[in-house]
C-alpha cells in the first residue's frame, strides 16, 4: 500500500496541460522536500521537480518553463501544473515526501501525450 496518492494524471494532444496533485495528509512526520519523479533510461526514478518547504523549486531542463511545482505546507498537498506537454513527457509520475525518518512514495500516476 502506497503512503501517498497522485490524482489528476491522464491523457491530452501535444500542446495540452494537466494538473497532477499528490495528497500527503497521511504523513506522520514533519516534510521537508517533496517532487516528482518520473523513470529515466535505465528505469530508475529522475527528478522533474523538487520544492522545498520554504517554497524553492527545482526543475529537470526538459521541463523547465513548461512546468510549474507548488506546495500547501497547510494541507500536505503538491502540485504539478503541466503546459505545453510533448509527447516526450509521456510517463508515470510518481510524487515524493521526504522526512527525517524516511521517504513516502505515491503509486504512480499515468501520463499520456499524443501528437
Amino acid at each position: 500500500q502506497a503512503d501517498l496518492l497522485e490524482t489528476g494524471g491522464g491523457s491530452v494532444q501535444s500542446g495540452g496541460s494537466l494538473r497532477l496533485s499528490c495528497d500527503a495528509s497521511t504523513v506522520y512526520f514533519h516534510i521537508n522536500d517533496m517532487g516528482w519523479y518520473r523513470p529515466g533510461v535505465g528505469k530508475q526514478r529522475e527528478l522533474v521537480a523538487t520544492i522545498t518547504r520554504n517554497g524553492v523549486p527545482d526543475y529537470a531542463d526538459s521541463v523547465k518553463g513548461r512546468f510549474t511545482i507548488s506546495r500547501d505546507n497547510a494541507n500536505n498537498t503538491l502540485y504539478l501544473q503541466m503546459n505545453n506537454l510533448k509527447p516526450e513527457d509521456t510517463s508515470v509520475y510518481f510524487c515524493k515526501a521526504e522526512t527525517l525518518v524516511r521517504d513516502y512514495w505515491g503509486p504512480g500516476l499515468q501520463v499520456t501525450v499524443s501528437s
